[in-house]
Parts: structure tokens; sequence; C-alpha cells
């Protein structure tokens, strides 16, 4: 008895949703589109550096676009920011430091804090989690205008609830000055208060999309949940905790008005944005300076960028297509 063969025709392949969206967004008018928008937005950071290594007497004449008719170029700005001259003996070396040193504490406890409140909302079962999510996500609406003032007193004063204090006097009955002031404290304090909020709720979206069987599977083989966040939950956010630093570097990099409160515009403490406010001049008479000093200070962020940009594009579209 024979068995007559048949044939399968296998059905057309459909393609996924994140497959389909590739498709399109790679489409030549999506190419076309990008270069335009990435021209556009080169333009005024090559302005910037043209303008830093033109003579002073020429950006007094004319814009950056003048270097087509006249190439002479020069490195005495760079030179007078990084070494120091009349204007700010010290250089902008300090100031660097200063912002590194406020940058990466003030970049790193925030995701760390984020990252553990995220989970224990997400995976530890508890009455009220939505309530306490809600909340934190709410305090995005404050603006941080309206919080320098209290900060600033309450490092210098402290602060109580009636008698029960919540955080401590810390001044100094010798010279009458908060024994935070002059430190790196306040910045990271300030920094990580303001940025736990966004930091919570992109987390939380992260790590709540993680399959319910892998935790369980995790929990049946005896894993603890400090096992589970550290071993499966920190690599499965990865993409998201690299988008949040990049925007969190760069905020607190670029940050002016807290490093002015809480820092001053003293080389000890004080990060770059001062020191650039300071370097302008009066009515920006050295905008020559100013110009090498801006292109300087951007140079740190953008290679930061650069080494996390393939992590950043992936924790942006986390949850926005499902392949």
């Amino acid at each position: 008895m024979s068995v007559e063969a048949h044939e399968f025709i296998p059905l057309p392949r459909q393609d996924p949703p994140l497959a389909a969206a590739r498709r399109r967004l790679s489409s030549p008018v999506a190419t076309v589109i990008v270069i335009a928008i990435t021209v556009l937005w080169t333009i005024p950071t090559v302005g910037l550096f043209v303008t830093s290594i033109r003579p002073v007497w020429q950006t007094k004449r004319s814009g950056w676009w003048g270097i087509v008719e006249d190439r002479t170029v020069t490195l005495d700005n760079y030179v007078q920011v990084l070494t120091g001259g009349e204007i700010l003996p010290e250089g902008i070396a300090p100031y660097l430091f200063n912002t590194v040193a406020i940058v990466l504490p003030a970049t790193v406890i925030p995701i760390l804090l984020a990252c553990m409140v995220a989970y224990a909302i997400a995976w530890v079962p508890f009455r009220g989690a939505n309530i306490v999510f809600v909340g934190i996500v709410a305090l995005q609406v404050l603006p941080i205008q309206m919080t320098l003032l209290p900060l600033l007193t309450m490092f210098s004063n402290g602060w109580s609830i009636g008698p029960v204090p919540i955080f401590p006097n810390l001044d100094n009955p010798e010279t009458g000055r908060s024994l935070l002031m002059g430190t790196y404290v306040p910045l990271w304090l300030v920094h990580t208060t303001m940025a736990l909020p966004l930091a919570v709720f992109l987390m939380h979206n992260a790590i709540a999309r993680v399959p319910k069987e892998i935790i369980d599977a995790a929990r049946i083989d005896g894993a603890s949940h400090y096992v589970i966040f550290r071993r499966m939950i920190l690599p499965l956010a990865l993409p998201a905790i690299a988008a949040f630093a990049i925007f969190q570097f760069l905020w607190v990099w670029n940050d002016y008005i807290v490093a002015l409160t809480f820092a001053g515009s003293s080389a000890d403490v004080a990060p770059v944005t001062p020191y650039l406010a300071k370097l302008a001049g009066g009515y920006g008479v050295h905008e020559h300076l100013l110009t090498a000093g801006a292109f300087i200070a951007i140079v740190i962020p953008i290679a930061v960028f650069f080494l996390l940009q393939r992590h950043f594009a992936r924790g942006l579209v986390v949850g926005a297509v499902d392949g």
C-alpha cells in the first residue's frame, strides 16, 4: 500500500511589527529627512568651533561664515582657556574636574535608587503600590525653581516637623556656615531628588515588562529578591538604564541654576557652567574665549553619547513595538 506524498506549501511569513517599522523608517524619503535634520542640527556646533579658532578681531568683524573669505585661524583662544589667562587664571581644568565629580554620582545614585524602587513596586506585592507609583511620578510637575530656596534653607538650618527632626542642622557654630556648603554633597542630593520621579517612571516601565514566568521560575529555584534584581532585572533593563543615564548626564553637565545656587562660582566646587558665565565677561566682550571654552565643555558629553548611543536607541523604543 502506497502512501501518497503531500507537498506542504508554507504560508507567507508575517512580518512582525518591529520589522515593518524598520522597513518604513528605512525608506529613501526617511533617509533624506534624517540627513537634512542632522545637517541643520550640526550647523550651530560647526559655527561654535569655527568661531573658537578665529582671531578675536575677525569674530568682532563678521560671523563664523566669514572664514570662507579669510581663512586665518589660531589656537590662542584654547591656550587661554586651558592654561588660564588674565580673565580667569585658574583655567578650565578645575571646573571640568568638579563637573565630573558632580555628574558621575548624580547620575549613578538616582539610577540605583530608581531601579530598586521600580523593582519593589513592580514585583514585590504590597498594599498601595499603585498609589506610591502615581505619587512619585506626580512629583515631576514640581518646578525645580520652587525647590531651590527650601532646599538651601534645609541644608543651612535643618528641617523638622514639629519636634521631630527630619534633616539635622549642620551649621558650624564657629563659622555660622553649614558644613555641607562648599562640598559636592548638596549638588548630589538636589540632582538625585529632582531626577528620581522620571527615573522611577522609566525604570518601572522597563522592569514591569519582564515576563512573569521568568520571575516565577527564579523564585521556584530559590532565588531571593536580591539575586533576581542583580542577575536578571538589571541586565534586562540595561537599555532603559543607558537611555536615562544619557539624559541625566547631559542634564547635570549643562545645569547652571542648581550649580550657581549650591556651589557658587569658585573653582573649589563649581562646575564648568559658572566658569563659562564668568568667562564671557561683561556684555560678552570675551566671546572668542567663550566659544573655545564651550567647545571644550561639550567634548565629554558628545563622547558619552556616542559610546552609549546603541543602548540609548534601544531604550527609547522599549515597549513601543512588540516584535
